[in-house]
């Protein structure tokens, strides 16, 4: 048997790329996003007393709706001491009503009336400031009003992760399961995104957290000046600030599919694709390392469907023993190769976060989001449909 190579410049180009990018997810799949896949928690469950005194922090605009559900839930949390800190920020609906009326019925509710904007503070940074000052705890935990426990264990659960040294929680919060394609585009793209920052923390080189599911002290948020090295910035009250304060033997990831927090999804796929630019508008502000991990990984992912698809449709830059009919069948063969490692790791990481469902379109859905994933990035870097 013998390989002869064809004098196909650009074939044998965009071979080398696909090589390149099949090394890169691969490594990413088994070497970075297998922490998560056979992640065990070896968290040990704390007795009462171990438990200290908890904050949470919850910011609302116009969420009446949402909160009538979320404030039940966090009441009824199986923990022994606990505030809850409800931000209104200015209003217009029933929030500050509720806010009173239920401040007189529950002493655990701490509501903090917002009645104007700073505008040198974009989006929920002042907000969410205030009431981080107004908690009385140095232990924070945040989620958003869209958001709901799971069941009453969700706080004993982010607790539990906090070590000696640890200040910083990073949680995932799954979407709540709909029927339509949008929902499951919505729910691969968390998970997706998830296995990212979550098994960057796992690795000790954290990345961002997300504010639905984030713990983390008052004395760090003090210590780092809170959000005035980026409160020219929308976006970012949740992963700016964890990018610049979370380090590795400072922070702890929360995998909990039974003791979660779920979120509401986006009413349509313009919101959501609104909220994934803003979302991503912030990268430019990480630091090198975090933009070279999430990059590589988001670039890598389109080159590899890119170039499979080029070296599909070009002539081959080799053929095996002479027959280039070969030459498919060993690309679908390392295409299949990328395909069963991803379906072995989005299998073990669905267990771990509490997804379903998401496997049967896997192949669908991850080229779905290799190009639009870039695109949305794109949009960000230029503040294209950012809130």
């Amino acid at each position: 048997m013998y390989i002869d190579f064809y004098f196909n410049r650009l074939s044998f180009i965009i071979l080398i790329c696909f090589w390149l990018a099949l090394l890169i997810q691969l490594i990413y799949h088994w070497g970075v996003f297998s922490k998560v896949s056979f992640f065990k928690n070896k968290s040990r469950k704390k007795n009462d007393d171990e438990l200290e005194p908890v904050s949470v922090v919850v910011c609302a605009r116009d969420a009446y709706e949402y909160l009538v559900d979320l404030l039940p839930s966090l009441l009824n949390q199986d923990y022994p001491d606990y505030e809850i800190v409800v931000v209104n920020d200015c209003s217009d609906d029933e929030t500050e009503e509720y806010l009173k009326d239920i401040e007189r019925r529950e002493t655990k509710i701490k509501p903090v009336q917002l009645h104007q904007h700073l505008n040198f503070f974009n989006g929920k940074k002042f907000p969410l400031s205030m009431g981080i000052k107004s908690a009385k705890n140095d232990l924070l935990v945040f989620t958003d009003v869209n958001c709901t426990p799971a069941d009453d264990q969700w706080l004993r659960s982010v607790v539990n992760c906090y070590k000696n040294n640890t200040e910083v929680v990073i949680g995932y919060s799954p979407y709540v399961r709909k029927k339509g394609l949008l929902n499951q585009l919505m729910r691969f793209d968390a998970l997706q995104f998830a296995l990212q920052y979550l098994s960057a923390a796992l690795n000790k080189r954290p990345v961002l957290g997300i504010g639905k599911n984030l713990s983390y002290r008052k004395e760090l948020f003090y210590r780092h000046k809170g959000f005035t090295s980026h409160y020219t910035t929308s976006a970012g009250d949740d992963d700016l600030f964890i990018n610049h304060a979370a380090r590795g033997k400072n922070t702890e990831a929360l995998i909990d599919a039974e003791h979660g927090i779920t979120t509401m999804p986006p009413l349509g796929f313009a919101l959501w694709t609104r909220q994934k630019s803003s979302r991503y508008s912030t990268i430019p502000a990480y630091d090198g390392t975090s933009k070279a991990f999430l990059g590589l990984f988001t670039w890598s992912h389109l080159l590899f469907y890119a170039t499979f698809i080029a070296l599909i449709c070009l002539k081959p830059a080799f053929c095996v023993a002479g027959k280039p009919v070969l030459y498919i069948p060993i690309l679908v063969f390392f295409f299949l190769l990328r395909y069963v490692s991803q379906m072995v790791i989005y299998h073990g990481a669905s267990k771990r976060l509490g997804e379903k469902g998401l496997l049967p379109g896997l192949l669908f859905y991850d080229l779905i989001f290799a190009i639009l994933t870039p695109i949305l990035r794109l949009m960000g870097r230029m503040k294209v449909g950012v809130e």
